[in-house]
């Protein structure tokens, strides 16, 4: 299976930055598009930023300007540069990825795959 790891989260004051990163590991052919949503306090969860495996980066209207998404194929890594953050984008931020597995049976299974989510608190 696919593990996505994040890190970065944490507590800052409104108009600063932070960066957070998601590390896929495990068995798969490849990674397609790897992203971030997000899931503030009693709300559902949306879209922030995706990057396909080739760069072509995709933002929710509310973050353009100030996020930045970029990947490391070869750590396959996604990072997600946020800059002057606002107290409403407080949440908890969640990595996604759709990776590829080839079966025993050479089948292919594409799979969609969610991290355990990262805390991120804008203080005003």
């Amino acid at each position: 299976q696919v593990q996505l790891v994040e890190s970065g989260g944490g507590l800052v004051q409104a108009g600063g930055s932070l960066r957070l990163s998601c590390a896929a590991s495990g068995s798969f052919f490849s990674i397609n598009s790897m992203g971030w949503f997000r899931q503030p306090p009693g709300k559902q969860r949306e879209l922030v930023a995706t990057i396909t495996s080739g760069g072509l980066a995709n933002f929710a209207d509310s973050v353009k300007g100030r996020f930045t998404i970029s990947r490391d194929n070869a750590k396959k890594t996604v990072y997600l540069q946020m800059n002057n953050l606002k107290p409403e984008e407080t949440a908890v931020y969640y990595c996604n990825c759709n990776a590829r597995k080839i079966t025993s049976a050479s089948i292919s299974v594409d799979l969609e795959v969610w991290g355990q989510g990262t805390l991120v608190t804008v203080s005003s």
